[in-house]
C-alpha cells in the first residue's frame, strides 16, 4: 500500500511516498519562515499551499498514483483564511513567534495558562488585526487544516487533536475545543475546524492526480513516535529538527499535569483512533537545528550542515568551550523565554572546530535534559533512546549524543520518521495493519550507538544559570 506523505516543517516540505517501512520517492523545497524583526516568525501561507500541491504532484505522478494521502506538520503555528475566496488575511504565523508574550503574560495574570508556542493568542492577535468586530467567516487553522483545506479545495476545514491540543484550546479530556477557553479569549465557534480522529478517512485530496483519499493527520512530533514505532507504553523517541523533541507514549491513561509540569514536560495527544485518545509526555528544546544554522547563515563558519561532521570531529573535545543553545530561550526544563545562546570558555587558543563541538556539545547536553525531565514525569525508565531528524545524520554528532545521555542511541531506518508515522495511520485507516503491536514488532533501527565515554553534566548547569533570564521580562512568562 503506497501512501503519500505530505510533511510540512517548519524549514522545508517534503512530499514523500511510503509503504510504512521505507521511502520510495521524494521530494523536498526549502521554505524557511521570514522573521522581520527579532522575535517575529511568520510564513506565506499561499506559498506553502502551492510548494504542498507541487512536491504531492510530482511523487503522485512519479509512482503512478497512490492509495491515499497523509498529512504531519509543525504544530502550534497559526493561519487564518476567508471561507468564501481561501485567500489567507495575512502572514501566519510560526510556532516560534514570539509577540504575544504580553498577551500570555495577561492571562496567565488572570488564570488562563497559555504560552506563545501554542497558536491560541496567535489566532487572537490574527482575528485583532483583520477581524476585530469578529463580522468576518474566516477560518482558523494550524498547518494540518491548511494543508488539507488546500488538498479538499475547501471541503474539509478539520484538525485532529495531536494538533488540536497544541493550540491551548483543547479541553483537558482532549474531547472538543474548550467552550470556556475559547469565549473568554473572544473566538468565534464558527471559525475553528472540526476535530477529527487521526487515522480515518476525511475527505478526498481532489487537488491531487486521482483524488485520493485522505486517510491520515497527525502532528511532525506524534507521527515521528509512531514511525519510530514507540506505539506501546514507555516507547520513547528523540527528534532533532529545528527544535527538539522527546516524546513518551504513556498510553490510555492521560498524564497528571493539566499544562506544564514543575519539571517542564506537558501531556499531549499522540493519536485518536475511533475517537478513543491515546496519550504521552512531550519535553521540548526550542533550538536544535537552529542553531547549526546560525553557524551557517548568521557566523559563517560552516559552508552546510554536513562540514560540521568534519569540523567537530576534527578536534577531540571542545577545548574547555562549552555552549547553551538558547538563540529563542530554554524549554523543558526551565520555560525560560529570555535566556539566551551564550558560549562560555573561549581562550586565544579556541578554533572555529571547537566551537562547532561545542555546538553539538550543547545540544546534547539540553538532549540530556529533556531525558531528565521526561523520565521523571512519566515514570519510566528510558533504557534506549530512538532518534530521527536532520542532525541524527551527523555520526559525530550521534555519538556525542549517546555519551551524553549515557545509553543506547538507536537510530531511525530513514532521516525523518514523520513520513513514516503518517504513512502507519493512513494505512490503519485502510486496513494495513491488523494491531499496535504489529506496528511495535516492525522496529529496524539502520544502527545502534553505545555510549564510550561522558559528560560535565555540572559545568553545563553552571553555564546555563549564567544564560538565563538575560532577558528578565521575557523569563517572567514562564509557567
Amino acid at each position: 500500500m503506497n501512501i503519500c506523505v505530505i510533511d510540512v516543517g517548519t524549514s522545508s516540505i517534503r512530499s514523500a511516498v511510503t509503504d510504512g517501512h521505507r521511502v520510495i520517492c521524494f521530494r523536498q523545497r526549502r521554505t524557511p519562515p521570514d522573521m522581520p524583526e527579532p522575535g517575529l516568525v511568520e510564513f506565506d501561507a499561499d506559498e506553502m499551499a502551492g510548494v504542498i500541491l507541487q512536491t504531492a504532484t510530482e511523487v503522485i505522478e512519479e509512482v503512478g498514483g497512490v492509495d491515499a494521502v497523509a498529512v504531519t506538520n509543525q504544530r502550534g503555528s497559526a493561519a487564518v483564511w476567508d471561507r468564501q475566496t481561501g485567500e489567507p488575511v495575512g502572514p501566519a504565523l510560526g510556532w516560534q513567534d514570539l509577540r504575544t508574550v504580553g498577551e500570555c503574560l495577561m492571562w496567565q495574570a488572570e488564570g488562563l495558562r497559555l504560552v506563545p508556542n501554542e497558536s491560541a493568542t496567535k489566532l487572537v492577535w490574527l482575528l485583532e488585526q483583520h477581524d476585530p468586530h469578529r463580522t468576518r467567516d474566516l477560518c482558523f487553522g494550524t498547518v494540518d487544516t491548511w494543508a488539507v483545506w488546500c488538498l479538499s479545495q475547501g471541503a474539509s476545514h478539520v484538525v485532529d487533536p495531536s494538533n488540536a491540543a497544541m493550540s491551548g484550546m483543547l479541553a483537558e479530556d482532549g474531547s472538543d475545543w474548550s467552550e470556556e477557553i475559547v469565549e473568554r479569549l473572544g473566538v468565534p465557534r464558527s471559525c475553528l475546524p472540526e476535530i477529527v480522529d487521526s487515522t480515518g478517512v476525511v475527505g478526498a485530496a481532489t487537488a491531487l492526480p486521482g483524488s485520493p483519499p485522505i486517510a491520515g493527520i497527525i502532528g511532525d512530533q506524534q507521527s515521528s513516535l509512531i514511525g519510530q514505532r514507540c506505539v506501546l507504553p514507555g516507547q520513547a523517541k528523540l527528534t532533532f529538527g529545528t527544535g527538539a523533541f522527546l516524546d513518551v507514549c504513556t498510553g490510555a491513561d492521560r498524564p497528571i499535569a493539566d499544562k506544564r509540569s514543575d519539571r517542564g514536560t506537558f501531556p499531549i495527544v499522540a493519536w485518536q483512533e475511533g475517537g478513543a485518545l491515546v496519550w504521552g509526555v512531550e519535553a521540548m528544546m526550542i533550538a536544535a537545528g537552529s542553531n547549526i544554522s546560525w553557524l551557517i547563515d548568521d557566523v559563517g563558519l560552516l559552508a552546510d550542515a554536513s562540514e560540521s561532521t568534519d569540523m567537530a570531529g576534527s578536534v577531540a573535545d571542545a577545548g574547555g568551550v562549552v555552549y547553551v543553545p538558547a538563540l529563542f530561550g530554554l524549554g523543558t526544563p526551565h520555560w525560560d523565554f529570555g535566556a539566551r545562546g551564550a558560549l562560555f570558555g573561549i581562550t586565544g587558543g579556541t578554533t572555529a572546530a571547537h566551537i562547532v563541538r561545542a555546538v553539538l556539545e550543547g545540544v546534547a547536553q539540553r538532549a540530556a535534559d529533556l531525558v531528565e525531565a521526561a523520565e521523571a514525569d512519566s515514570g519510566y525508565r528510558l533504557e534506549r533512546l530512538r532518534v530521527d531528524g536532520g542532525m541524527s545524520q551527523n555520526p559525530v554528532f550521534i555519538q556525542i549524543l549517546a555519551d551524553t545521555l549515557g545509553r543506547a542511541v538507536e537510530l531511525c531506518p530513514v532521516p525523518e520518521g514523520t513520513a513514516l508515522g503518517a504513512a502507519v495511520l493512513a494505512g490503519r485507516a485502510l486496513g494495513q495493519w491488523s494491531s499496535w503491536q504489529e506496528v511495535a514488532d516492525s522496529w529496524s533501527p539502520r544502527a545502534v550507538v553505545e555510549p564510550g565515554g561522558t559528560a560535565d553534566r555540572e559545568r553545563w548547569r553552571d553555564a546555563v544559570q549564567r544564560a538565563s533570564r538575560w532577558y528578565p521580562e521575557l523569563s517572567d512568562i514562564g509557567l
